[in-house]
């Protein structure tokens, strides 16, 4: 049995769906709050107070205002890829790749630039760059090792969360978002000595990220070069539907205004230009400060208005796009579930004060990431993990004295790593290339393995 058909038949063996998964680490936690912790309370009574907490953390407003996001942003970067400038640049890049290894190098290094903008887009551009490149290389008769490019596709989703998409990093940047987050599991007194807001100067415009960013665009390209090199050849692209396609249809009346181009290029082009105003007129005073999940999505609404040009094309990309966000809708809510558990039972300060036993300043941000990287292949939402984890690395960075902004991208790094071995985000590449995850799982590991070094050393040397 192959290496990668062996990951699959594990991941099939013991990881069942994803909203499975989160049904179980809810009934997981319900014990372990029973077990671990103590209250006034017993019997029935007891039961009847976890599941208080329970439901008081899914209903949790600020958390809800935050799946709302995430799942904006997820639909607004998919329909911003569907649009026409971008399937031009995706035609245009296709013509450079000739062979396997420059067309693994060019997919992975636009890929990686594109999800460090925003991880929905990064994800649906890297799909259908990696498809349009199978198609050039059939029209071509150019033999290629399609598994290794549909990897090279998914390539972004390994740097997203160190981008200024990444869910912890612009959810710290939000003022009031540390201490609502904290408030029930730290003392007044100790909330006082948490930072709040951590902006992107310090996370993701920080000299650590930065170097882990350069580093990724220049190392990870090279490497899928390397792979592409030495790999074997076979062009194949499974047939699968995968572009967005508008009838023409006869418009009359008010429908006319949905088609028109020119009020939805100019209602795009006003939320364009006054989201660049918000940041020159933001940046002078707060620096990176502006950059938030609200003003994203504002943008990301502005550039799908005025690169889709008519509210018709639009919504009919929106209507492609959405179906992606329903693990986010679905699962969020649970792991906000898992959250108030762990906050209002004590086990956030129980998990808390494991970490800071076996840990000091300076370890405290490798261990934090070698657990978010487990933790992902459970959660496989950067969001939801913030949610259950951010509490507890707060908490524990706080008490050891370790650099909280660090510890917060150390998490972002481990969250985005085991998206290369759990193949969650990886359907909707799977879906638009054709290919099944056991023949992009090799190549992906491979990428996982190299990413782990260079997230590691910066986090050694910084």
């Amino acid at each position: 049995m192959s290496f990668s058909s062996t990951i699959e038949k594990t991941f099939k063996a013991l990881l069942p769906a994803p909203f499975t998964i989160a049904v179980v680490l809810t009934i997981v936690t319900m014990v372990l709050a029973f077990t671990l912790t103590s209250s006034q309370l017993t019997g029935i009574d007891r039961v009847i107070e976890v599941f208080g907490f329970w439901e008081s953390g899914i209903w949790n407003a600020p958390l809800l205002v935050f799946a709302m996001q995430m799942m904006l942003m997820l639909v607004l970067g998919h329909t911003l890829a569907l649009t026409k400038p971008v399937d031009s640049v995706i035609s245009f890049a296709t013509r450079f790749c000739t062979s396997t290894a420059n067309a693994a190098a060019i997919v992975t290094f636009l890929t990686v630039l594109v999800a460090l903008f925003n991880w929905g887009l990064g994800l649906i551009f890297g799909a259908i760059l990696a498809r349009k490149v199978g198609e050039h290389a059939v029209r071509n008769n150019l033999e290629l090792n399609y598994p290794l490019i549909g990897a090279a596709g998914y390539s972004g989703l390994m740097v997203w969360h160190g981008g200024i998409s990444g869910s912890a990093p612009i959810k710290v940047a939000e003022e009031g978002h540390i201490s609502t987050l904290m408030s029930n599991i730290v003392s007044p007194e100790q909330l006082q000595l948490l930072p709040d807001p951590v902006s992107f100067s310090e996370t993701v415009f920080g000299s650590m990220n930065i170097a882990a960013t350069l580093l990724v665009v220049i190392v990870l390209p090279a490497f899928m070069y390397f792979m592409g090199k030495r790999s074997s050849t076979g062009a194949f692209l499974p047939l699968t539907k995968s572009d967005l396609t508008l009838e023409s249809i006869d418009v009359s009346g008010a429908e006319k205004l949905d088609h028109s181009r020119f009020f939805g290029l100019g209602i795009g082009l006003i939320i364009s230009v006054y989201c660049t105003y918000l940041a020159a007129n933001n940046f002078s005073t707060s620096g990176f400060g502006f950059i938030t999940p609200n003003f994203i999505n504002l943008l990301l609404l502005g550039m799908c208005l005025l690169l889709h040009r008519s509210f018709f094309k639009f919504l009919k990309a929106i209507d492609e796009a959405i179906g992606g966000a329903s693990g986010i809708l679905i699962q969020f809510p649970l792991y906000f579930g898992i959250m108030g558990i762990m906050t209002s039972s004590g086990l956030v300060q129980l998990f808390s004060d494991f970490f800071v036993n076996i840990s000091n300043e300076i370890t405290f941000p490798i261990f934090t990431f070698i657990s978010a990287g487990i933790v992902n292949i459970f959660v496989p939402s950067g969001g939801g993990q913030w949610g259950v984890q951010g509490p507890i690395i707060l908490q524990a960075a706080m008490e050891l004295g370790a650099n909280i902004p660090k510890s917060i991208m150390a998490l972002a790094y481990g969250d985005q790593l085991t998206n290369m071995l759990q193949p969650f985000w990886a359907l909707p590449l799977l879906g638009i290339t054709g290919l099944k995850a056991k023949e992009i799982l090799p190549y992906s590991v491979a990428l996982m393995v190299v990413g782990a070094i260079i997230y590691v050393s910066v986090l050694l040397v910084f």
